[in-house]
């Protein structure tokens, strides 16, 4: 009998790529973004839809019903499980992917049943001066990473599943700990470090990455909002945030910046915000949060590089 494979694929762009490729198994798109709005532990569990449709319906305006479309009318296919002799996980370097990726080996193995796991990521190639997501390879690039595929050990998928758990918690601090630990995810302690960050710095009331598109804006011409957002997706290092999450973070930020005579610059308030010399927390709280934890009852020291609970 032969095997019968299953590819989870982080995104409709990759899965539009891969049908280039001549590889066997069935594939699923994995239309999510948990690296935003509450989420449950459980990831299909009633609780964990009802989280989901709420937050992307009033933050984004994905309805209901295209959220059974896109994305658990996939989860449903994955729960054929027993379908299936080996998965194969084809996510980026980045914590969008990241958090999306623990989520996916959370459901399999909260099937019970043991599966051969293999992860296909993106990562830097000899000549490039940065990293390629995985759809902007070529044909031959993509495959070459297919058939380098690593295989992920049991203490890789306890390490996942163990970080998923904290992350859909009220307790993002115990992720610190996890920062050190040695996997076959080259890139886990590297997006668990920008999530940390996304938290509020604690002297200045806005987060690493808020800080960090405040400083482009700071050091670079820029004409227009369009041209900024363009800047601040290609200059965020690990997050991955799509253009629709960077959208919302500058409209976060509009009263740190200002358009004046065709430049974007700086306001008063950005800054305060990138000198340090003022504290904007109150201004910016609001109930937005990290899986389980709300963004504003945790702020980031980054002296000891710690979350602090208010």
């Amino acid at each position: 009998m032969s095997s019968k494979t299953i590819h989870i694929i982080n995104g409709d762009s990759l899965a539009d790529k891969m049908q280039e490729l001549d590889i066997p198994g069935e594939s699923i798109v994995w239309r999510e973004l948990l690296c935003e709005g509450p989420t449950a532990q459980e990831v299909g569990s009633n609780e964990f839809i009802r989280l989901r449709k709420g937050f992307l319906e009033q933050t984004y305006g994905i309805s209901a019903e295209d959220y059974e479309e896109k994305f658990l009318s996939q989860l449903q296919l994955l729960k054929r499980i027993e379908e299936y002799d080996a998965v194969v996980l084809w996510f980026e370097f980045d914590l969008f992917c990241h958090i999306n990726m623990i989520a996916a080996i959370s459901f399999f193995l909260s099937n019970k049943k043991e599966v051969p796991m293999h992860l296909v990521c993106s990562k830097k190639l000899e000549g490039d001066e940065g990293q390629k997501s995985l759809c902007q390879l070529s044909s031959k690039q993509l495959f070459s990473h297919y058939k380098n595929r690593i295989k992920l050990t049991s203490d890789d998928l306890e390490i996942a599943e163990y970080i998923w758990e904290l992350y859909c918690s009220n307790n993002p601090m115990q992720l610190k700990s996890q920062i050190k630990r040695n996997s076959n995810f080259e890139y886990l302690s590297s997006c668990i470090r920008a999530h940390i960050e996304r938290f509020p710095n604690s002297t200045t009331g806005i987060n690493s990455l808020e800080s960090h598109v405040l400083k482009i804006i700071n050091r670079h011409e820029i004409s227009s909002e369009n041209q900024l957002l363009g800047y601040a997706l290609e200059y965020q290092g690990y997050y991955g945030y799509s253009d629709t999450q960077m959208k919302r973070l500058l409209t976060k930020l509009q009263g740190f910046y200002l358009l004046e005579n065709d430049k974007v610059i700086l306001s008063k308030e950005g800054e305060q915000a990138i000198n340090g010399t003022k504290n904007f927390y109150r201004q910016l709280k609001n109930e937005e949060y990290f899986g389980g934890a709300k963004m504003y009852d945790f702020l980031y020291d980054p002296e000891s590089h710690r979350l602090l609970k208010l």
